[in-house]
């Protein structure tokens, strides 16, 4: 029985070529995992990134929050309102704009947060394994340039 022809990968030569198409995927699988450690834990991503920005700097609007988190709008309404429901943040008339509610971390919102959190490092260390850590602190570094952060 003849064998099939052994074809070269044609995405390492596409990749190289096209930095953006790799990006673009490289992001897709990130978000593959970050969603599939998200399900195993019982948070959302974009539930764990609100609870951490709120613990981070306080109260803030849901726009704030979209803006900040690059997070859309709309998902952003169904996010807050998931914690919400949850018992996980709660909204309060912005005291600096009466026309806006700011949302709030709760007592409960900080122990889930924390207990996410405890599942991050092992998360990361999985995700980007092929990397050294000297080769992950450049990426971050070159993400963070690219991003204009």
């Amino acid at each position: 029985m003849p064998s099939k022809p052994v074809r070269p990968a044609y995405f390492p030569a596409l990749a190289a070529e096209r930095p953006d198409i790799a990006l673009c995927r490289a992001a897709a699988y990130l978000a593959r995992a970050a969603d599939a450690h998200a399900v195993r834990h019982g948070l959302g991503v974009g539930q764990h990134l609100v609870l951490k920005m709120l613990d981070a700097v306080g109260p803030c609007s849901q726009q704030t929050l979209s803006e900040e988190l690059r997070i859309d709008r709309s998902v952003m309404v169904n996010v807050c309102d998931d914690l919400e429901r949850s018992g996980l943040v709660r909204r309060e008339r912005n005291p600096d704009d009466r026309r806006s509610y700011a949302v709030t971390i709760t007592d409960e919102g900080r122990d889930r947060l924390a207990e996410a959190e405890g599942t991050v490092p092992s998360y990361l260390d999985e995700t980007f394994a092929p990397l050294t850590t000297g080769e992950r602190a450049q990426l971050t570094a070159l993400v963070t340039k690219l991003m204009r952060l």
